[in-house]
């Protein structure tokens, strides 16, 4: 299929375009992107960001939110400046920030299926011997000694309780047996 007769030639350049001009409108065009839900929530797009942030109670400048004093030998500067009362119109952003930094972190870090099974399986037929282990059929990966007894010791932090479960089970077994 032939090309269409104006896309093989050359695009001109337009000297008359301003380009600044066109750059410049458009950045300042650009809502700022926002992370924090309150905040997202909270905002006033006809205001400026330091308006906005001033009316949360946030501060748009950390270092002049809180000053480092500068140190000369024993005497602290200070700026002579005396800052005056801010009003803070939306102090439910900030509450609600505060509200959820104080909640505490859920634990996202799981071991894989695979490697509990590993490990379990290490353990129940070899018992502590890491030597044994190492040369096992099912020691796929060719792991040294070393490293089985690190991924047994990364199960027993991750999963205390069950560790010691399994481990009473194991000696419950051997009793039987016994």
């Amino acid at each position: 299929m032939p090309k269409a007769k104006g896309k093989s030639r050359r695009q001109k350049y337009s000297y008359n375009l301003n380009r600044k001009r066109l750059y410049r409108s458009a950045r300042r065009r650009a809502a700022p992107r926002i992370a924090c839900s309150h905040i997202r929530h909270a905002w006033d797009p006809t205001k400026s960001v330091a308006q906005n942030l001033a009316e949360m109670g946030l501060a748009e400048d950390p270092n002049k939110a809180v000053p480092i004093p500068r140190v000369l030998g024993m005497e602290v500067e200070s700026n002579g400046r005396g800052q005056g009362k801010k009003i803070v119109r939306k102090p439910y952003v900030v509450n609600e920030m505060e509200y959820e930094a104080s909640l505490p972190e859920k634990k996202s870090n799981t071991l894989s299926r695979d490697l509990i099974d590993y490990v379990r399986y290490m353990i129940q037929n070899h018992g502590e011997n890491y030597k044994e282990m190492a040369r096992d059929e099912k020691n796929y990966y060719q792991d040294t000694p070393k490293q089985i007894k690190r991924k047994i010791n990364v199960y027993k932090n991750f999963y205390p309780e069950e560790y010691k479960d399994f481990v009473a089970s194991l000696k419950q077994e051997k009793m039987d047996v016994q």
